[in-house]
């Protein structure tokens, strides 16, 4: 996996991006910008991959302002790439043969609430903080937690999950219906409120995880859940990682419900120690948490407490309150940026997989001796009540020698985790980084995934040079 070789080159139309440019920029005057910096912040932000930024950057307030502005680039011939937050990790938001990058973050809407339905319809530029607080009256909460505060358009487009996924399931759980600016500037709804359909193609869990690729995401309608009575969670520290990931593969085989079970390998609990002001016990250790009502999450956390003294641990440290329990929770949505300041001089090439769960502590053990046989520097850190976790490689970019070695265990990880009966990635999407993988999980269904995208995207401007390669590019 190069840091050039997954970047497609999509063929540029210059003519027809200079006309496009024209025309937005006498439609949307100062909502259509070209400013370099600008445009490099919208061609990737937190992503390894180098910057491919966009000729200029339209911010859409509507969808009839999307399918207007799609129209336009679809009679030039010109690439359109949405942008949400920029939180995304795999290249997806990079333009390889330049275009529009379309700004949805000023539709940022709560469209209506239905609380007796729990349900919500919002705009794609609504966040999951934003959400939750504009719920909180309400009794109910969106659960889906990917840790960066990423926009409802850009988590239904990566097809996002995060730490509640053990317990609430992810994006592709949680979307009821979909608006969806076609390629052509045609503006299609994928769904309804009701809570099951047989009729037709599902074309809502088609567009969950597109990636931008088949269409425009312009409105999201979303289950919500009750907020629990009692939440309660812990530490459990352990001497290995196989003894945490055998104590998560049986308190799942046995039922228990937990709602978050994240583990933080030894390297990654001291770089969370340093950045957060911590003291937490420097060995391989779960955060856990359970939801429901008082006597039941009393119940769930000595049932887990048994199963994980059964696995040789080490220490048990529940916290009740719950401002200590969001002070845990901050600091490990703060493990990337902790896991940089490890090596501040070389940059973090994040990635992630996701296995069954009966294979977990294979994968994580193995990967946890890949890393230190290399002499990688690699904190691991995962949502393993579902089999997926996160590695962050800190590279010296400027070193040909270090990129090669991080780049060929990002390969070894990735196919030893669908030779496992895994995934290439659980949660970040496929974007450019994952393209060479999909052959060797998908086989033949690969072309079935591009004969779909061309299809839909004949002239292959939506997000092009993403998850799949077509003839034209």
């Amino acid at each position: 996996m190069s840091l050039t070789g997954m970047q497609l080159n999509v063929t540029r139309n210059a003519e027809g991006i200079d006309k496009a440019i024209a025309f937005l920029s006498e439609k949307f005057g100062d909502r259509c910008q070209t400013s370099m910096s600008l445009r490099e912040q919208h061609g990737h932000t937190t992503s390894w991959l180098p910057n491919q930024p966009p000729d200029a950057v339209v911010f859409a307030q509507s969808t009839e302002e999307v399918s207007e502005i799609v129209k336009l680039c679809a009679d030039l011939h010109v690439p359109i790439i949405p942008f949400g937050s920029g939180s995304s990790l795999e290249g997806h938001l990079n333009a390889p043969g330049g275009g529009i990058s379309l700004d949805l973050s000023q539709m940022n809407e709560v469209v209506s609430v239905h609380a007796e339905d729990l349900d919500c319809v919002v705009q794609p530029g609504v966040t999951r903080k934003q959400l939750n607080a504009y719920l909180r009256d309400t009794g109910l909460f969106f659960p889906i937690d990917p840790g960066a505060d990423a926009t409802i358009g850009g988590m239904t487009a990566t097809r996002a999950s995060g730490t509640n996924a053990v317990l609430y399931g992810t994006m592709k759980d949680m979307v009821l219906a979909l608006t969806v600016v076609m390629p052509d500037g045609t503006i299609v709804k994928t769904g309804s409120r009701a809570k099951k359909s047989s009729a037709g193609y599902d074309l809502t869990r088609l567009m969950v995880g597109s990636e931008g690729t088949l269409g425009v995401i312009t409105e999201i309608t979303l289950k919500l859940k009750g907020i629990p009575e009692a939440i309660s969670g812990g530490i459990a520290s352990f001497d290995s990682i196989a003894d945490c990931c055998n104590t998560v593969i049986e308190a799942v085989q046995y039922g228990i419900p937990v709602a978050r079970m994240e583990l933080l390998d030894t390297l990654t609990v001291q770089s969370v120690n340093a950045y957060s002001k911590l003291d937490l016990p420097e060995s391989p250790l779960l955060l856990v948490e359970f939801h429901g009502s008082e006597a039941g999450v009393r119940e769930q956390a000595e049932r887990f407490g048994e199963i994980a003294a059964e696995n040789s641990l080490k220490k048990f440290e529940w916290a009740t309150d719950p401002e200590e329990r969001n002070k845990l929770w901050a600091a490990r949505h703060d493990a990337y940026w902790a896991g940089l300041g490890l090596a501040p001089e070389r940059t973090g090439l994040s990635t992630d997989v996701c296995v069954p769960i009966s294979r977990l502590a294979d994968c994580v053990t193995a990967t946890h001796d890949d890393i230190e046989e290399n002499g990688l520097i690699g904190p691991i850190v995962g949502h393993v009540g579902d089999g997926n976790f996160h590695v962050l490689v800190l590279t010296d970019l400027t070193d040909p020698e270090d990129i090669a070695k991080s780049e060929a265990f990002v390969e070894r990880l990735n196919y030893r985790a669908i030779e496992l009966g895994g995934t290439c990635t659980g949660e970040h999407g496929v974007g450019q980084g994952k393209m060479k993988y999909l052959p060797k999980e998908h086989g033949a269904g690969v072309a079935v995934m591009a004969a779909i995208k061309r299809s839909l995207d004949p002239l292959n401007i939506m997000n092009p040079g993403k998850i799949v390669a077509l003839d034209t590019e």
